[in-house]
């Protein structure tokens, strides 16, 4: 097994959360926030190493929609990339350090002098970070250099720093308008300086890196290390609701081709054919709350508040809410010959979930309890719509109204109108990462299309990449598309499960690590490593071997 500097940091900070992210293998919904510390140090890392352009680029590509905070963070991105680029030296970005038991990537190789075999290089780590203690202390550094000097032969390095980029975090005081605030943004900014600080190798912290290796090889309980850290880890819901959902399924691929559920999210005017088109799906169930069901003649179930006089003076009154709820678990029950579930229109569900949970919390509105409220409706309203996605139909669509009310400020003070489904931006954001497409429905007179675009102004996303940017709406058109990029997908995976793992160097024994205090104490742990298989870190592809002169990589988005 190959373990990273994050992997095993993973694992001292919290055990559970290693068990979740690299034995369990849980995937969560991306975190779609302006200020998601990933995309963020992704986006700087691209700018620097291929220009302003490309790490700006990066960033818009990573959401679904642009607001006004994504433009603020791109703001600090302009600020810092062409600072960052002048001052530091040329060399070779993401040089991968791979061996059979290790595997990272240096972000600047400098070359300094060359003697025959003999290669001399400075090492530069890039933090888009104000907490530079903790990086001070971390064994990143000084683990590259090992392994760098280990897997390449004649390579040596002379001095390794740490670029501290500072990351800016005001908040816009409620007296402040948009403007004046990103005036103080860039005031603050002008206030900060990069900082490139040298580091001094210390050969004990690869000792403790293969002491953590045996720790972890060794661990058969992994229990949860709760910190301030818990507010943003990615595993949280599953922690602190304490469910046994692991269920390990069969050691044996599937046959990705026999995968054929659909989940699309279809927006646009109304009146624009949105459920005109979901009709045409076979066998479909409509969950109707605005009553447009008078042009579709698929059976329906009207979402809405019932009220049932028994004669009282306070008929008993059932919200629209809970009534859907009721309908998700009869769904779930699969006592039923559908294979089409249609919710009409999604935003209405949310308004219901909102009423639901001021009558349960005895609010009138979020801010009421502006602490948790406003959590406690999302959490709600995106469980039960989970629920929904993961029932076995073979069809799941859900359709919104679109929404332009919202102006996006760009930097020079113009703005520009926001295409996107009419709900909230945390609500949509996490939506989109649930379905396979995205699709806009665009009414121009008579002629209806489904547009599959996407950029800083039209809200889009999905798993599936879809090549074609519009089509008629037609049932068989979108099943063309929606199959070739289902295809592209398929092929893609089965291409990747084909590779054959690639021969590494030698592992660490124990005549190899560095000498810290005691030998034979240093020697017993470093030799951990030896047992290790071959498996490479989630997101990062390992790149055959090469004694050659090392050429540029193009950075991608890397997993922890």
């Amino acid at each position: 097994m190959q373990y990273s500097h994050s992997r095993v940091e993973c694992f001292e900070t919290c055990a559970f959360k290693y068990k979740m992210r690299y034995l369990d293998g849980i995937k969560t919904i991306p975190d779609t926030e302006a200020t998601n510390a990933l995309i963020l140090g992704t986006a700087l890392h691209t700018g620097i190493e291929e220009g302003l352009e490309a790490g700006i680029q990066y960033y818009i590509n990573a959401f679904p929609i642009i607001s006004d905070a994504h433009i603020n963070e791109m703001i600090k991105l302009e600020h810092w990339i062409p600072k960052v680029r002048e001052m530091l030296p040329e060399g070779i970005y993401e040089q991968a350090i791979t061996g059979s038991d290790f595997i990272g990537f240096a972000d600047l190789l400098v070359p300094v002098e060359s003697s025959g075999r003999t290669k001399v290089f400075d090492l530069y780590d890039f933090k888009y970070s104000s907490n530079q203690k903790s990086y001070m202390d971390s064994g990143q550094l000084h683990e590259y250099k090992y392994f760098i000097e280990k897997t390449h032969p004649g390579w040596k390095i002379r001095n390794m720093f740490f670029v501290f980029v500072p990351k800016v975090s005001i908040k816009q005081k409620k007296t402040e308008s948009l403007m004046d605030f990103r005036e103080r943004i860039q005031e603050q900014l002008n206030k900060e300086l990069v900082q490139i600080v040298p580091i001094e190798y210390n050969p004990n912290k690869v000792v403790e890196f293969a002491m953590n290796i045996k720790t972890i090889l060794e661990t058969k309980d992994f229990p949860k290390e709760k910190s301030f850290l818990c507010g943003w880890c990615e595993y949280q819901e599953f922690c602190e609701s304490e469910v046994n959902y692991m269920l390990l399924p069969k050691n044996e691929r599937r046959n990705i081709e026999t995968i054929d559920k659909k989940v699309v999210w279809l927006y646009g005017v109304p009146f624009s054919g949105k459920t005109f088109l979901a009709n045409k799906f076979p066998d479909p169930i409509m969950l109707n709350t605005d009553g447009n069901i008078k042009f579709v003649d698929a059976p329906y179930v009207s979402i809405k508040d019932e009220v049932k006089n028994d004669g009282s003076r306070n008929p008993k009154r059932t919200l629209a809410w809970a009534n859907f709820k009721d309908v998700i678990t009869e769904l779930e029950k699969k006592d039923n010959t559908f294979k089409t579930v249609v919710v009409d229109l999604l935003e209405d569900c949310y308004e219901h979930c909102r009423i639901y949970m001021y009558d349960k919390l005895n609010i009138t509105h979020e801010s009421d309890d502006s602490f948790s409220a406003w959590d406690k409706v999302r959490t709600e309203f995106l469980s039960t719509l989970k629920r929904l996605m993961n029932m076995d139909y073979e069809n799941i669509i859900l359709i919104s109204h679109e929404d332009r009310s919202k102006d996006i400020t760009r930097k020079g003070g113009d703005k520009i109108t926001a295409i996107k489904p009419n709900l909230p931006d945390k609500v949509a954001n996490k939506i989109a990462g649930m379905v396979d497409i995205v699709a806009r429905v665009v009414a121009d007179g008579d002629e209806r299309t489904l547009s599959f675009k996407t950029n800083e102004v039209i809200f889009g996303g999905g798993r599936l990449t879809v090549t074609k940017k519009e089509i008629p709406l037609d049932y068989d058109d979108f099943m063309a598309v929606y199959d070739e990029a289902n295809g592209k997908a398929v092929k893609a995976t089965r291409s990747t499960s084909k590779k054959q793992p690639i021969e590494t160097p030698p592992t660490v024994n124990a005549e190899d690590v560095p000498d810290s205090g005691s030998e034979d104490d240093s020697a017993a742990e470093a030799s951990t490593a030896d047992s290790l298989a071959p498996e490479v870190q989630e997101a990062e592809p390992v790149k055959e071997e090469k004694t050659e002169e090392p050429k540029p990589r193009i950075r991608k988005k890397r997993g922890e």
